[in-house]
């Protein structure tokens, strides 16, 4: 279990993560929704150690992740950033390799070998492994850094905005991919989204997020409403139900309701 207590973050006078206590349960997906600006980010760097807490602990089954050492953390878990490049020239599997870097120190073994393979094939990469990552498509090249990550083997995988630079078919195909490595490696995957339907249809767990704060976590049903959304985007989103799954009509509207919506929250605000 990943625990967040009292967890603050600033940078200079801005308050970017404010007070936040969380319990993130072990396995399933677990995504992170709210508007730009909220924290969500910056929430996943701090559990990461990439960057420092102002205040509060944050523990990984038990491990301070302030105070335990990066060898230790880093086979407990993993992360990838919103920009990720490579400065050399790499094929593929090599790539996707480097995840493995903090078992073997660069000593490639054939168990190694079995877990790149597996990382490949999770990710439809098995034909490209050959190939340049600079020679692939945005595509290919974020499924080939989330095989690299996926690689590292560890129990908890956090993934900053996979989904950028993703078409549709691709962002559906990604995310079945994360869906699968939690349901059938037994791994923990929480996810920064913005878009509230994917997390809606393929997560456990979702938190929400506003301007530093948690507004709501719970299972999709409890988050998905009308009401929670409007209290999270200042939005009325009307909600449809299909093939048993919450839908959001983000992309349009009727304007009445958005009045309606926002005085209420302003009211329950005052």
């Amino acid at each position: 279990m990943i625990t967040i207590d009292s967890v603050v973050k600033r940078f200079g006078d801005t308050v970017v993560v404010d007070d936040v206590s969380l319990r993130i349960p072990p396995g399933g997906v677990t995504s992170i929704i709210g508007p730009n600006g909220a924290g969500k980010s910056t929430l996943l760097s701090l559990m990461s150690r990439l960057e420092p807490m102002n205040a509060g602990v944050i523990t990984v089954d038990g491990l301070d992740v302030s105070k335990t050492k990066s060898a230790v953390l880093a086979k407990r878990l993993a992360i990838l950033r919103q920009e990720n490049h490579v400065t050399i020239r790499l094929t593929v599997r090599d790539l996707v390799a480097f995840g493995r870097f903090p078992h073997t120190q660069g000593r490639i073994t054939d168990h190694d070998n079995v877990l790149i393979d597996q990382a490949l094939a999770f990710l439809g990469l098995t034909e490209l492994q050959d190939r340049f990552v600079d020679e692939l498509s945005g595509g290919q090249r974020q499924r080939a850094f989330v095989a690299m990550v996926i690689c590292q083997d560890t129990d908890y995988v956090l993934l900053d905005e996979p989904l950028n630079n993703l078409d549709m078919r691709h962002s559906v195909a990604m995310m079945q991919h994360l869906r699968r490595i939690a349901t059938e490696l037994g791994k923990t995957i929480v996810i920064v989204v913005h878009d509230i339907n994917f997390a809606s249809v393929y997560s456990d767990t979702i938190i929400a997020m506003r301007e530093g704060h948690v507004v709501v976590q719970g299972k999709p049903d409890e988050v998905m409403t009308e009401r929670k959304l409007a209290e999270i985007y200042d939005m009325y989103i009307p909600i449809h139900e299909i093939e048993g799954r919450r839908i959001g009509m983000y992309y349009w509207a009727p304007e009445m309701p958005v009045r309606r919506e926002q005085r209420a929250i302003e009211k329950q605000r005052k």
